[in-house]
């Protein structure tokens, strides 16, 4: 299998604690999930922040509208530093993704790393070419953009 890798970054003007208040609510993600994605939470999570061992299952509609059940576990929680989480169930045959968070005079980087695997072999691998990997950088497009207009 093939792992790719993606990694994106943001400086947000807001101090770490705010960064980190709205990242680890799991509720807020569907606030910086492009629309067309469809994304809905298929129960609202247990708890108001991450913590690792929680199970978050979604429903999302990557491709053709056609909805998915993604089901992610919060592995790694280091308080105002990062957490991680990892796809259990879902559309790729491996997820794992880093979200790291840095203070700095000027506000508050949050970095995504995220690396992932492809289902069905070399069709996974053409898919990725042409739709998954620009979907996934056009979603982190997205979500820069709502941070700025949320944290603004």
């Amino acid at each position: 299998m093939t792992v790719y890798r993606i990694q994106d970054e943001i400086l947000i003007k807001a101090p770490l604690p705010e960064v980190w208040d709205f990242f680890s609510n799991p509720r807020n993600l569907q606030k910086i999930t492009p629309k067309d994605m469809q994304f809905e939470h298929v129960y609202e999570p247990d708890d108001k922040y991450v913590y690792p061992g929680m199970l978050l299952t979604y429903k999302v509609s990557p491709l053709l509208g056609i909805p998915l059940t993604w089901v992610t576990e919060i592995n790694h929680v280091e308080y105002q530093k990062r957490f991680v989480d990892a796809q259990l169930k879902g559309p790729f045959s491996m997820w794992h993704h880093i979200h790291e968070f840095q203070e700095l005079e000027a506000g508050t980087i949050a970095r995504d790393i995220l690396y992932y695997g492809m289902p069905f072999g070399l069709f996974g691998k053409l898919a990725h070419s042409f739709t998954v990997e620009k979907q996934t950088k056009a979603i982190f497009k997205f979500r820069k953009k709502a941070l700025s207009e949320f944290f603004s």
